[in-house]
């Protein structure tokens, strides 16, 4: 352990929660901690857990609660770390792991660290076939998973050290004997900042994945980021719904709360989703809570007037929170999600902190650390709308260093001296950021552009309407049209009045040219983290064309005249000149 890089760690996270309520404050201030070498379970989690008898992380699962104290936590590791080291685990070693929340999976991920190993974070409804790609792509050398998940890996994992947590599997390595080991650790070495920490498969509607490399500061340290804009303080019982497969999981499950030195709270849902998570949030009196956009849309189809809560802080990242979820939210329990933006590629970018005056539809301004720049995407000038990309001129820690494996990726990611993100977004005078769309999702229907996200919130507002997605469909004159696909709310069956009342409803509240012209019921596909697969939709409406399940909004709502015009020029039903 460098008791040195313990306590700039510590002065670079103090800083933040001294000025938790003035973001341009901690804009101004802020500078990342530089390491040249760095461990932050043995350099971080140890020291702060030593003698520690403060929860450091609570499992609530139905009526039963799991927990472990700092103490416990880290000498629980140790004893992994120990144990993993007899299999085999060695400093750089791929080490997949795939486990649901349990108190292994925090024990798991600290071991690795302390080894130096490196972890490849997978959900457990993987496929077959993308369980063996990983495998393959990743250069894994041992799997862990729980036992009833370990005939997945029949056929393709044979030939590496298996380890099965839960009840003993033939040919696997039973994680329980890691208890008899010894809960003192002496690490093989130095780590380095630049040693890979994190293999993460970022999720997408590709087939190929693409391989996002983290360090051992690019997550640990970048994520002073993700704290500060979660608002977690040291003490605090935050809650996160996320799945230990995905790297939000390492944002607020792991490095965010534990940076802060708050109890992680976590909660194993069954049938009932939404209902268990409220139940933990009152029963377990949270304080902080981060959950995705889904999850909000989830909750607010519950009573919750009648369910108050203890939160201070409540953030949504993944995909921009809707407004009106957001209002809805406000008026039950009188407080503001803050939405918050970044990527599997990096940590927390852009955020609605604690101090900063929430603005409606705004993702919020650049979080400390982090300078960003809105790049035209024709013309390569920067401006106030444009792709957002992060300056690299004094790179940010929590940028990943790239892609594993994919030069050519890399070159376009990381040309220009900026990371490019690939998404749209737009800056006001006051410097607030509002998203509009991936890259790739906004289109051009009339000349006029389209972000579907601002469509998408208008469908949102109307009683009837769960989730919708928004994708551009052929036309013969303006080429194409915004069309819908809606899930309809509990108890509202599809039909032509719900389709009626839902198009009136757009028409209400948009310009002509951003009218809803097609609606469609129905599920929507979905990435196993939850992000709308608006490229599927978008594929399908260019293959096939179907229209037999639409309804349109000429003939159940009537709209004389209402093709827009070209900008610049007059209404298409009105002579000009």
């Amino acid at each position: 352990m460098a008791t040195g890089n313990t306590e700039r760690f510590r002065a670079a996270r103090d800083l933040l929660l001294e000025l938790r309520e003035d973001h341009d404050e901690a804009y101004t201030r802020f500078r990342w901690p530089r390491f040249e070498t760095f461990n932050w379970a043995l350099d971080w989690f140890d020291p702060i857990a030593q003698h520690n008898s403060r929860p450091a992380l609570r499992i609530v699962h139905g009526h039963t609660v799991a927990s472990l104290t700092y103490a416990e936590l880290s000498d629980r590791s140790s004893q992994v770390a120990n144990w993993l080291r007899g299999r085999g685990v060695a400093r750089g070693n791929r080490v997949l792991v795939m486990l649901d929340n349990q108190l292994a999976t925090w024990e798991i991920l600290l071991a690795a660290m302390k080894l130096g190993a490196v972890v490849i974070p997978t959900y457990t409804t993987i496929s077959a076939a993308d369980l063996a790609d990983r495998i393959k792509r990743g250069g894994v050398t041992h799997v862990i998973t729980v036992d009833v998940l370990a005939d997945r890996f029949a056929g393709i994992a044979d030939h590496l050290t298996r380890i099965s947590v839960g009840g003993p599997v033939a040919g696997w390595a039973p994680y329980v004997d890691a208890c008899a080991e010894p809960a003192d650790f002496t690490p093989d070495g130095t780590t380095h900042t630049d040693d890979p920490l994190f293999l993460y498969f970022t999720s997408g509607t590709t087939s190929r994945p693409k391989l996002a490399l983290h360090t051992h500061t690019s997550y640990p340290v970048g994520h002073l980021s993700s704290m500060y804009w979660n608002g977690v303080r040291p003490g605090d019982l935050h809650l996160n719904i996320s799945a230990p497969g995905w790297a939000k999981h390492a944002w607020s499950s792991f490095f965010a709360p534990f940076n802060a030195e708050a109890t992680l709270l976590t909660v194993k849902a069954g049938v009932k989703g939404a209902s268990d998570v409220l139940d933990a949030l009152i029963t377990q009196r949270a304080t902080t809570f981060c959950a995705p956009p889904t999850v909000w849309r989830m909750l607010v189809q519950q009573d919750l007037r009648r369910r108050p809560v203890a939160l201070r802080e409540a953030g949504s990242v993944g995909e921009p929170l809707n407004p009106e979820v957001i209002d809805q939210i406000r008026r039950a329990w009188g407080l503001t999600v803050r939405d918050g933006y970044g990527q599997s590629e990096t940590t927390a970018q852009i955020g609605n902190t604690p101090g900063l005056p929430v603005r409606p539809g705004s993702m919020g301004k650049p979080l400390p650390g982090y300078r960003i720049v809105l790049l035209d995407p024709l013309t390569g000038e920067p401006g106030d709308e444009g792709e957002i990309c992060v300056d690299l001129t004094d790179r940010p820690v929590g940028v990943m260093p790239g892609y594993l494996g994919d030069p050519e990726k890399n070159e376009r990611t990381f040309s220009g001296g900026l990371y490019h993100t690939g998404d749209i977004g737009r800056r006001d005078d006051d410097g607030y950021l509002t998203y509009v769309g991936r890259s790739d999702d906004v289109f051009k229907s009339y000349d006029y552009r389209i972000s579907p996200f601002e469509l998408e919130s208008v469908l949102l507002r109307h009683a009837d309407v769960a989730e919708a997605a928004v994708v551009p469909a052929p036309d013969p004159i303006g080429l194409v049209i915004p069309k819908a696909f809606v899930t309809l709310a509990a108890g509202c069956p599809p039909s032509a009045e719900a389709a009626r009342s839902i198009l009136r409803h757009a028409q209400d509240h948009l310009a002509p040219h951003q009218w809803i012209r097609r609606l469609e019921f129905g599920a929507l596909p979905k990435t196993t983290s939850g992000k709308i697969r608006r490229a599927e939709l978008r594929a399908s409406e260019e293959r096939t064309g179907d229209t037999s399940r639409e309804y349109l909004l000429d003939e159940l709502v009537g709209s004389v005249g209402s093709e827009p015009a070209a900008p610049g020029l007059g209404r298409m039903d009105t002579p000009s000149g």
